[in-house]
């Protein structure tokens, strides 16, 4: 009983701040969304169409990083402080080659990305405008690429020695910032320009920037010498991390485009629905930053048992966190249930859109044991090196079911989007089965940074 109530601890103190610090992001994200709201339902969708395409970027990047901070984790596990910092090097490479890219794609082709969600019709939204707030929130997003990047590779990189603390309050205090720029920018207050789509940008690219530097300053401080002497990165490290890491970013990068692209089908069947969904997004996103840092807190904590060759206790500690995450998200769908009828007033749009923003709610809430279950499973997997299988589990799996089901049944059928919508949810036990069967044989458990990953 004390070894099961210390991995709770143990989970609870890595999760909590996670949590937090993503949690008041999203509480941003959410703030905006309400904000930008209140000018209209063109401009809550273009924002929210938007935001949708830098969810892909964003998930890139975190795909980039999760992949190196597999051996992250397990050299510090094996208190190997040169290994852990090889691996921050090559998360810089990682993370610039994505950053350029990601640059190339929205400068060359945001306007046919940003179109594809309006070929849905609807008698209260102009696709048109939507089209101008959307690319106009773009183009002033472009610049806070570079900061959330770096802010990524230095916040991952000390969640993986354990010190999940610092990266919080560099949230906590870049969301400060966010809110307060949004108000004065969004509104025009206090004699500055009143700004809309185009302020609420510039207040997330300056929060963003904020909370670059504050990370970034604490980590250096931490690491107590000069971690840029050298961008150098043994080959036969390299050699071994990015096979490993690119089923990982792969996997993050089309499980990202995958949720795009069901958006896009849910938006065939009108405007409304894209934002009733943005309206339910908000929200949810606020409350899943739960189980995805328990998620990530598996990970973390596996991974060091992995590191330290404690297997048995690895095998063990991954069921029991498992169910942990599942009655925590439990809790999260009861919330969620309760104030589904009261959140979409606070939007300024059409009762359809609001009725429709309640009901993608509930159904996401009903779900949240899913999810919360799928997440562990998934960094459980990860944390063993599993890099090809977990990309099969996770984004192949969205490509091969529920991106096609979404796809047929909203183009060549008339059934109800809120039954698609469930559908489509619902097909995620499937990945729960599989997962949990994958756990149970343990083909996950396996040490990475043994003489194979020599670095010297």
């Amino acid at each position: 009983m004390q070894e099961k109530q210390s991995i709770y601890r143990k989970a609870t103190l890595l999760a909590v701040p996670m949590m937090i610090q993503n949690g008041i992001t999203n509480m941003v994200g959410l703030v905006d969304n309400v904000m930008v709201g209140k000018l209209g339902t063109e401009a809550m969708t273009g924002v929210s169409i938007g935001g949708q395409l830098m969810f892909v970027f964003n998930l890139a990047v975190f795909g980039g990083m999760s992949g190196p901070g597999i051996y992250g984790a397990q050299f510090f596990g094996k208190q190997d402080m040169e290994g852990v910092r090889n691996v921050f090097r090559l998360k810089h490479w990682i993370g610039g080659v994505i950053l350029l890219l990601a640059m190339a794609v929205f400068l060359c082709f945001g306007e046919p990305l940003v179109g594809f969600y309006l070929r849905g019709e609807s008698e209260d939204i102009d696709p048109v405008l939507t089209m101008q707030y959307a690319l106009r929130y773009l183009r002033v997003m472009l610049p806070g690429l570079l900061p959330f990047t770096l802010t990524q590779i230095y916040a991952s990189s000390l969640r993986e020695v354990g010190d999940s603390f610092k990266p919080m309050v560099a949230g906590v205090i870049s969301v400060g910032a966010d809110i307060l720029l949004n108000y004065l920018l969004i509104y025009g207050k206090f004699g500055l320009p009143a700004l809309g789509v185009t302020g609420a940008a510039a207040a997330t690219v300056t929060a963003r920037c904020i909370e670059c530097l504050v990370v970034m300053i604490w980590a250096m401080h931490r690491s107590r010498e000069h971690i840029y002497r050298t961008m150098k990165i043994p080959l036969r490290l390299a050699g071994i991390i990015l096979p490993k890491s690119l089923p990982i970013f792969c996997n993050e990068f089309l499980w990202a485009g995958g949720i795009a692209a069901m958006t896009q089908s849910y938006s065939v069947r009108g405007l409304d629905i894209v934002a009733g969904l943005n309206i339910s997004n908000a929200l949810c996103n606020l409350l899943n930053v739960v189980f995805v840092a328990l998620g990530t807190a598996v990970g973390i904590l596996t991974g060091q048992l992995l590191g330290a060759g404690q297997f048995e206790k690895a095998r063990r500690d991954s069921f029991r966190l498992m169910l942990f995450t599942g009655g925590v998200s439990v809790l999260l769908t009861v919330i969620l249930i309760a104030v589904s009828g009261i959140f979409p007033q606070f939007y300024v749009t059409s009762d359809t859109v609001r009725r429709y923003g309640t009901v993608f709610i509930i159904l996401t809430a009903c779900f949240f044991p899913v999810q919360g279950l799928m997440n562990a499973l998934y960094f459980t997997l990860r944390s063993g090196g599993k890099t090809v299988v977990t990309f099969l589990f996770d984004s192949v799996f969205t490509w091969v079911i529920p991106v096609p089901m979404a796809f047929l049944l909203c183009q060549y059928t008339d059934v109800p989007i809120m039954e698609v919508y469930a559908l489509i949810q619902a097909a995620d036990l499937i990945k729960v089965i599989i997962g949990a069967v994958l756990i149970q044989k343990g083909i996950w458990i396996s040490d990475l940074t043994g003489t194979q990953a020599e670095h010297g």
